[in-house]
């Protein structure tokens, strides 16, 4: 029987994180390409019995539970050992892991433990129909070029994921998954470090990849005044204003609100670039729009290309025209 595909599942204070179900999503679609493969999941906490049903809907085959008070708490000494427990345990041909701050965390000490590579922060994967091999892309050189990597000789192929990249596919009603407990006994829970307090810090955060209408600006737009205008426009169309690399190194707007593969990938419904060129590196991080509408002043621009509409001109006189089609 083919090895598996493994997905750990992410939770923060008993909630699983949505990076996990992209993650399923993902391995089920890789999986299809193969024969034989089920999606195994591993899922470290504590009473994480209940949250851990929801995760049948999404098409998990199976599930191993390592559930503990010890687990209550992210601790990296014993998330590693539980992890690493159930890789030689169930010797997977690929394991996922969301990018996250735990992920980043976790993830190169369990292929370090285990004597595997890791491609990190990927935004694309894919099977190689001749080799079976797991085909894992992702930003190179400052996010100038995409890089394909493969693990050649060690298993499991291992790859943390960018969260928001993979499309989260629908529930399946009639899915039956199988939990399986693993023997806590058997690990080695001692720790060197213990956790004395956890302090929570509150941040205003904008979440751009759950916004429905994206207003883009690049380097074109000139300067930090006319991003107040795109912002105006964005707020008038009850969506977010967000923008290219360029801009964010110009000081124009923050970092936060930086699309592409060295911001955050975004899938809204309507996003509409205005004077962005249209580099690869924001392309990789907004192509899944279901819809999107370019201005340049540049009729050659790139970006034109990945447009469902294009229009030739100054934002500035096209934006007030454009808002009066969309409200009509």
């Amino acid at each position: 029987m083919a090895k598996d595909i493994a997905i750990y599942i992410e939770q923060r204070e008993g909630v699983i994180q949505p990076v996990a179900y992209e993650l399923i999503s993902e391995a089920k679609r890789l999986a299809a390409c193969q024969e034989n493969k089920q999606v195994v999941g591993v899922l470290i906490g504590s009473g994480m019995e209940n949250s851990a049903a929801e995760l049948e809907l999404y098409g998990l085959d199976r599930l191993i539970l390592c559930d503990d008070k010890k687990f209550e708490l992210y601790h990296t000494e014993l998330y590693t050992e539980a992890l690493t427990s159930f890789i030689r345990e169930e010797d997977p041909d690929i394991l996922l892991i969301g990018a996250t701050s735990i992920g980043r965390d976790l993830a190169p000490r369990c292929s370090a433990a285990v004597k595997t590579g890791l491609t990190a922060d990927c935004t694309k994967l894919e099977i190689d129909e001749e080799t079976d091999k797991l085909l894992m892309t992702r930003p190179a050189f400052g996010g100038n070029i995409m890089a394909t990597i493969i693990c050649e000789n060690h298993r499991p192929q291992m790859a943390t994921v960018r969260p928001g990249v993979m499309v989260v596919t629908r529930k399946k009603n009639n899915h039956r998954m199988i939990v399986e407990k693993m023997d806590i006994a058997k690990l080695d829970l001692s720790v060197r470090v213990k956790i004395l307090e956890v302090v929570k810090s509150v941040k205003s955060h904008v979440d751009i990849g759950a916004a429905r209408v994206l207003v883009a600006g690049g380097r074109g737009i000139g300067s930090k005044e006319n991003f107040e205008i795109l912002g105006e426009f964005a707020e008038s169309l009850q969506g977010e204003l967000v923008a290219s690399r360029a801009a964010v190194d110009e000081g124009w707007i923050e970092k936060a609100r930086q699309v592409g593969q060295t911001g955050t990938t975004v899938r809204p419904e309507l996003y509409i670039a205005c004077g962005i060129s249209g580099a690869i590196q924001h392309i990789a991080g907004m192509e899944n729009s279901s819809f999107i509408v370019a201005i340049n002043k540049d009729p050659d621009a790139p970006i034109f290309e990945y447009a469902d509409v294009g229009l030739v001109g100054d934002f500035k006189t096209i934006l007030p025209m454009l808002g009066k089609e969309l409200s009509a």
